[in-house]
């Protein structure tokens, strides 16, 4: 299947079947989220993958009682860092120096020109360009388990607070964007399954200068 056939096959799925996706599929769901571009190369985020069927039946009501929380076979919460630091920019370059066997202060320009641009943000600017790298690894992790046939749906609809809270996500520097469903279809009950897929079209979407 090729990519814009995946695209064209999946949809928001409303319901699932609760049938367990194999580890390795979601495996590669989650290495494609790793592996997507972030802005410097920091990645300001965490993804935490839950299964317990116990916590998911906790988030339910935080994600006003939608089904496929539950139903779900993984739920993946994408989480960005509350801040942006010093330290955290030195641990992600320190990194990167050590494995492309760079001498030691091969980037420190670099590094300090991206430390100075977050020391002059406001905390909460700092977590607005943490959350939206994260919907860049977001929208390739949709594009991953397409391509895995692995039914997705994006959510937005929750409480972030209650479900960082939940998690203990604060303690962890860190606060929850979005989260991802993963899981099979269930046509039966879904009523969105068999409708067209609709989109703006082409002509409207794209401006040619």
């Amino acid at each position: 299947m090729s990519l814009l056939e995946a695209l064209n096959w999946r949809y928001a799925t409303k319901r699932m079947t609760g049938q367990k996706v194999p580890q390795e599929k979601v495996d590669i769901i989650l290495e494609a989220a790793r592996l997507a571009p972030t802005s410097s190369g920091i990645q300001p985020f965490s993804i935490i993958q839950i299964t317990n069927p116990d916590l998911l039946a906790k988030i339910q009501p935080i994600a006003y009682n939608q089904p496929q929380i539950t139903e779900a076979s993984h739920l993946l919460v994408f989480a960005a860092w509350t801040t942006v630091t010093a330290e955290k920019v030195d641990y992600v370059y320190n990194q990167i120096t050590r494995e492309r066997n760079l001498p030691a202060d091969a980037l420190s320009a670099y590094v300090d020109r991206v430390k100075g641009i977050f020391a002059a943000m406001t905390p909460e600017q700092q977590f607005n360009y943490a959350a939206r790298q994260t919907y860049i690894a977001f929208g390739v992790a949709l594009t991953a388990a397409a391509t895995e046939k692995i039914d997705a749906t994006p959510m937005e609809g929750f409480v972030n607070d209650d479900l960082d809270n939940l998690l203990g996500l604060p303690e962890k520097g860190l606060r929850s964007t979005s989260l991802l469903a993963l899981g099979y279809r269930d046509t039966a009950n879904d009523w969105l399954a068999n409708l067209k897929k609709v989109r703006r079209p082409k002509q409207e979407l794209i401006i040619e200068l």
